[in-house]
Protein backbone atom coordinates (compact mmCIF):
# COMPACT_ATOMS: atom_id res chain seq x y z
CA UNK A 1 0.00 0.00 0.00
CA UNK A 2 2.60 2.43 0.86
CA UNK A 3 3.63 5.12 3.01
CA UNK A 4 0.83 8.38 3.02
CA UNK A 5 3.82 10.18 1.69
CA UNK A 6 2.18 12.94 -0.50
CA UNK A 7 4.03 16.01 1.93
CA UNK A 8 7.24 13.34 1.60
CA UNK A 9 7.47 12.85 -2.40
CA UNK A 10 10.26 15.25 -3.10
CA UNK A 11 12.12 13.33 -0.36
CA UNK A 12 12.01 9.57 -1.67
CA UNK A 13 15.97 9.16 -1.96
CA UNK A 14 16.76 5.50 -3.64
CA UNK A 15 18.30 2.55 -1.30
CA UNK A 16 21.77 3.51 -2.20
CA UNK A 17 21.12 7.57 -1.28
CA UNK A 18 19.61 6.25 2.10
CA UNK A 19 22.54 4.36 2.91
CA UNK A 20 24.65 7.07 2.40
CA UNK A 21 22.51 9.48 4.55
CA UNK A 22 22.81 6.47 7.47
CA UNK A 23 26.43 6.62 6.85
CA UNK A 24 26.47 10.46 7.45
CA UNK A 25 24.32 9.69 10.61
CA UNK A 26 26.26 7.89 12.10
CA UNK A 27 29.54 10.30 11.38
CA UNK A 28 27.86 13.18 12.69
CA UNK A 29 26.97 10.84 15.86
CA UNK A 30 30.65 10.45 16.67
CA UNK A 31 31.59 13.72 15.92
CA UNK A 32 29.22 14.68 18.43
CA UNK A 33 30.23 12.07 20.96
CA UNK A 34 33.77 13.18 20.56
CA UNK A 35 33.25 16.46 21.06
CA UNK A 36 30.70 16.51 23.81
CA UNK A 37 32.24 16.25 27.37
CA UNK A 38 29.77 14.14 29.17
CA UNK A 39 27.98 10.64 28.05
CA UNK A 40 25.79 10.42 24.69
CA UNK A 41 23.99 7.20 24.64
CA UNK A 42 25.78 6.01 21.71
CA UNK A 43 25.13 2.01 21.55
CA UNK A 44 21.35 2.52 21.05
CA UNK A 45 21.62 5.76 18.20
CA UNK A 46 24.01 3.62 16.19
CA UNK A 47 21.31 0.88 16.78
CA UNK A 48 18.40 2.47 15.60
CA UNK A 49 20.28 5.05 13.01
CA UNK A 50 19.20 2.98 9.54
CA UNK A 51 16.01 3.24 10.69
CA UNK A 52 15.81 6.54 11.66
CA UNK A 53 16.98 7.62 8.20
CA UNK A 54 14.44 5.04 6.35
CA UNK A 55 11.49 6.71 8.59
CA UNK A 56 12.88 10.69 8.45
CA UNK A 57 14.24 10.54 4.69
CA UNK A 58 11.62 8.06 3.05
CA UNK A 59 8.65 6.34 4.86
CA UNK A 60 6.98 9.52 7.15
CA UNK A 61 4.99 12.34 5.49
CA UNK A 62 6.53 15.07 7.29
CA UNK A 63 7.27 18.70 6.04
CA UNK A 64 10.06 20.34 8.21
CA UNK A 65 8.27 23.51 6.34
CA UNK A 66 5.28 23.14 8.00
CA UNK A 67 5.35 21.25 11.47
CA UNK A 68 1.66 21.22 12.02
CA UNK A 69 0.14 20.28 8.89
CA UNK A 70 -2.51 18.46 10.35
CA UNK A 71 -2.18 15.55 7.42
CA UNK A 72 1.43 14.89 8.67
CA UNK A 73 2.80 11.50 10.38
CA UNK A 74 3.24 11.50 14.03
CA UNK A 75 6.65 10.07 15.05
CA UNK A 76 7.40 9.17 18.93
CA UNK A 77 10.76 8.07 20.07
CA UNK A 78 9.59 6.23 22.99
CA UNK A 79 13.28 5.41 23.64
CA UNK A 80 14.52 8.74 24.44
CA UNK A 81 18.29 8.16 24.95
CA UNK A 82 18.43 7.94 21.29
CA UNK A 83 17.39 11.80 20.76
CA UNK A 84 20.28 12.70 20.04
CA UNK A 85 20.43 10.26 16.77
CA UNK A 86 16.72 11.51 16.19
CA UNK A 87 17.83 15.46 16.64
CA UNK A 88 20.68 14.70 13.67
CA UNK A 89 18.06 13.16 11.65
CA UNK A 90 15.55 15.68 11.38
CA UNK A 91 18.23 18.13 11.10
CA UNK A 92 19.44 16.26 7.82
CA UNK A 93 16.15 16.95 6.90
CA UNK A 94 16.24 20.24 7.67
CA UNK A 95 13.82 20.83 10.40
CA UNK A 96 17.05 22.69 12.06
CA UNK A 97 21.09 23.32 11.21
CA UNK A 98 23.58 20.47 12.61
CA UNK A 99 25.91 22.81 14.42
CA UNK A 100 22.44 24.03 16.74
CA UNK A 101 22.76 20.42 18.23
CA UNK A 102 26.48 20.69 18.51
CA UNK A 103 26.49 23.90 20.01
CA UNK A 104 24.39 23.31 22.97
CA UNK A 105 23.44 19.73 23.29
CA UNK A 106 23.08 19.01 27.26
CA UNK A 107 23.06 22.36 28.37
CA UNK A 108 20.54 23.89 30.67
CA UNK A 109 17.72 25.47 28.61
CA UNK A 110 18.84 23.77 25.53
CA UNK A 111 16.46 22.62 22.46
CA UNK A 112 18.19 19.36 22.65
CA UNK A 113 18.07 17.95 25.97
CA UNK A 114 19.57 14.42 26.41
CA UNK A 115 15.78 13.14 26.07
CA UNK A 116 13.27 14.92 23.78
CA UNK A 117 11.12 17.90 25.24
CA UNK A 118 7.91 18.86 22.72
CA UNK A 119 7.98 22.42 24.92
CA UNK A 120 11.60 22.71 24.16
CA UNK A 121 12.03 21.81 20.31
CA UNK A 122 9.19 22.09 17.89
CA UNK A 123 8.67 19.33 15.82
CA UNK A 124 8.87 16.74 18.44
CA UNK A 125 5.46 15.38 19.09
CA UNK A 126 5.92 13.85 22.32
CA UNK A 127 8.41 14.39 25.62
CA UNK A 128 9.81 11.03 26.34
CA UNK A 129 12.67 9.26 28.20
CA UNK A 130 10.40 7.75 30.98
CA UNK A 131 10.87 4.14 29.26
CA UNK A 132 7.40 1.97 28.07
CA UNK A 133 5.01 5.67 27.77
CA UNK A 134 5.56 5.80 23.70
CA UNK A 135 3.19 3.52 22.69
CA UNK A 136 0.29 4.27 24.70
CA UNK A 137 1.20 8.15 24.00
CA UNK A 138 0.98 7.15 20.20
CA UNK A 139 -2.27 4.72 20.72
CA UNK A 140 -3.97 7.85 22.08
CA UNK A 141 -2.72 9.93 19.13
CA UNK A 142 -4.21 7.45 16.63
CA UNK A 143 -7.23 6.84 18.01
CA UNK A 144 -7.83 10.70 18.35
CA UNK A 145 -7.11 11.14 14.40
CA UNK A 146 -9.72 8.03 13.45
CA UNK A 147 -12.13 10.23 15.74
CA UNK A 148 -11.96 13.04 13.82
CA UNK A 149 -11.18 11.51 10.22
CA UNK A 150 -7.55 11.69 9.84
CA UNK A 151 -5.46 9.80 7.56
CA UNK A 152 -2.29 10.03 8.91
CA UNK A 153 0.08 7.52 10.89
CA UNK A 154 1.39 7.21 14.21
CA UNK A 155 4.55 5.35 14.08
CA UNK A 156 6.21 4.68 17.60
CA UNK A 157 9.93 3.45 17.75
CA UNK A 158 10.77 1.61 20.78
CA UNK A 159 13.78 -0.75 22.49
CA UNK A 160 13.21 -4.31 23.02
CA UNK A 161 14.09 -3.75 26.85
CA UNK A 162 11.13 -1.08 27.19
CA UNK A 163 8.91 -4.20 25.69
CA UNK A 164 8.96 -5.30 29.27
CA UNK A 165 7.18 -2.97 30.58
CA UNK A 166 3.60 -3.81 31.38
CA UNK A 167 2.03 -0.21 29.67
CA UNK A 168 3.48 -1.81 26.66
CA UNK A 169 1.11 -4.56 26.46
CA UNK A 170 -1.57 -2.12 27.40
CA UNK A 171 -1.27 -0.07 24.86
CA UNK A 172 -0.49 -2.81 22.43
CA UNK A 173 -3.91 -4.59 23.10
CA UNK A 174 -6.13 -0.93 23.34
CA UNK A 175 -4.58 -0.50 19.86
CA UNK A 176 -5.99 -3.46 18.63
CA UNK A 177 -9.35 -3.28 20.40
CA UNK A 178 -9.69 -0.20 18.73
CA UNK A 179 -8.84 -1.94 15.76
CA UNK A 180 -6.19 1.35 15.18
CA UNK A 181 -4.40 0.20 11.83
CA UNK A 182 -2.62 3.60 12.01
CA UNK A 183 -0.33 2.56 14.62
CA UNK A 184 3.23 0.92 13.46
CA UNK A 185 5.64 0.45 16.62
CA UNK A 186 9.41 0.14 15.59
CA UNK A 187 11.51 -2.29 17.77
CA UNK A 188 14.86 -1.84 17.69
CA UNK A 189 15.58 -5.37 18.85
CA UNK A 190 19.14 -4.92 19.61
CA UNK A 191 18.56 -7.59 22.44
CA UNK A 192 21.23 -5.12 25.11
CA UNK A 193 20.07 -3.26 28.17
CA UNK A 194 21.88 -0.78 29.92
CA UNK A 195 24.24 -3.10 31.96
CA UNK A 196 22.90 -6.99 30.59
CA UNK A 197 21.16 -8.66 28.04
CA UNK A 198 17.97 -8.70 27.27
CA UNK A 199 17.04 -11.93 27.42
CA UNK A 200 18.74 -12.06 31.22
CA UNK A 201 16.54 -9.65 32.40
CA UNK A 202 12.97 -10.43 31.18
CA UNK A 203 12.57 -13.44 28.79
CA UNK A 204 10.75 -12.00 25.85
CA UNK A 205 11.01 -15.22 22.85
CA UNK A 206 8.94 -16.01 21.19
CA UNK A 207 8.90 -12.12 20.88
CA UNK A 208 7.01 -11.91 17.21
CA UNK A 209 4.03 -14.62 19.00
CA UNK A 210 3.47 -12.05 21.86
CA UNK A 211 3.08 -9.60 19.48
CA UNK A 212 0.57 -11.71 16.93
CA UNK A 213 -1.18 -13.03 20.06
CA UNK A 214 -2.30 -9.31 20.84
CA UNK A 215 -3.77 -9.59 17.22
CA UNK A 216 -1.03 -7.08 15.59
CA UNK A 217 0.13 -7.33 12.21
CA UNK A 218 3.99 -8.58 12.62
CA UNK A 219 6.81 -7.85 10.34
CA UNK A 220 10.27 -9.46 10.95
CA UNK A 221 13.22 -6.94 9.38
CA UNK A 222 16.76 -6.68 9.15
CA UNK A 223 17.58 -3.05 10.51
CA UNK A 224 20.14 -2.34 9.14
CA UNK A 225 19.21 -3.80 5.81
CA UNK A 226 17.62 -0.02 4.02
CA UNK A 227 16.56 -2.40 1.13
CA UNK A 228 14.21 -4.36 3.54
CA UNK A 229 13.27 -1.41 5.79
CA UNK A 230 12.15 0.62 2.69
CA UNK A 231 10.25 -2.41 1.48
CA UNK A 232 8.34 -2.70 4.70
CA UNK A 233 7.15 0.99 4.63
CA UNK A 234 6.19 0.42 1.50
CA UNK A 235 4.29 -2.64 2.13
CA UNK A 236 2.73 -1.11 5.16
CA UNK A 237 -1.12 -2.01 5.30
CA UNK A 238 -3.43 1.10 4.64
CA UNK A 239 -4.13 3.34 7.66
CA UNK A 240 -7.73 2.58 7.21
CA UNK A 241 -6.69 -0.72 8.40
CA UNK A 242 -8.06 -2.33 11.58
CA UNK A 243 -4.88 -4.17 12.91
CA UNK A 244 -1.95 -2.51 13.90
CA UNK A 245 1.58 -3.35 12.36
CA UNK A 246 4.65 -3.67 14.16
CA UNK A 247 8.12 -3.99 12.52
CA UNK A 248 10.45 -5.70 14.83
CA UNK A 249 13.76 -4.74 13.58
CA UNK A 250 17.07 -7.06 14.32
CA UNK A 251 19.64 -4.57 15.06
CA UNK A 252 22.83 -4.54 16.31
CA UNK A 253 23.80 -2.21 19.61
CA UNK A 254 26.98 0.07 18.36
CA UNK A 255 26.25 -0.61 14.86
CA UNK A 256 29.19 0.31 12.60
CA UNK A 257 32.03 0.76 14.90
CA UNK A 258 33.86 -2.55 15.50
CA UNK A 259 34.99 -2.28 19.02
CA UNK A 260 31.17 -0.91 19.90
CA UNK A 261 29.16 -3.63 18.42
CA UNK A 262 27.40 -5.62 20.72
CA UNK A 263 29.88 -4.34 23.63
CA UNK A 264 27.36 -3.66 27.31
CA UNK A 265 30.17 -1.01 28.02
CA UNK A 266 28.76 1.15 24.89
CA UNK A 267 25.44 1.61 26.00
CA UNK A 268 26.80 4.97 26.86
CA UNK A 269 30.00 6.54 26.84
CA UNK A 270 32.26 9.40 25.25
CA UNK A 271 35.01 9.48 22.68
CA UNK A 272 38.90 11.04 23.37
CA UNK A 273 40.19 11.75 19.75
CA UNK A 274 42.06 8.83 19.42
CA UNK A 275 38.96 6.73 20.06
CA UNK A 276 37.28 8.98 17.54
CA UNK A 277 39.86 8.58 15.15
CA UNK A 278 39.20 4.67 16.00
CA UNK A 279 35.71 4.97 15.81
CA UNK A 280 35.85 6.66 12.21
CA UNK A 281 37.73 4.34 11.07
CA UNK A 282 36.06 1.48 11.83
CA UNK A 283 32.50 3.36 9.90
CA UNK A 284 34.80 3.70 6.78
CA UNK A 285 36.17 0.34 6.37
CA UNK A 286 32.48 -1.16 6.98
CA UNK A 287 31.10 1.25 4.62
CA UNK A 288 34.15 0.44 2.27
CA UNK A 289 33.25 -3.42 2.82
CA UNK A 290 29.57 -3.49 2.13
CA UNK A 291 30.67 -1.29 -1.36
CA UNK A 292 32.69 -4.21 -2.00
CA UNK A 293 30.11 -6.80 -1.93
Amino acid sequence: MGPTNTANAEQRHSVAELEELAFELRSKLLYLCGTYEGAVHIGGDLSVADILIALYHYGMAVDPTNIVNPKRDRFILSKGHAAVCMYIAMAMRGFFEFDDIVNTYGQLDSAFGMHPCKVQLPGVEASTGSLGHGLPIGVGMAKSARQRNESHRVFVLMGDGETGEGSVWEGAMAARSSELGNVVAIIDRNRQLMTSHAEERVALEPYPDKWAAFGWNVVMVDGHDMSSLVNALDNLPPASSDRPTVLICETIKGKGVDFMERNLAWHAGSLGQEDLAKAMASLESTRASKGAN
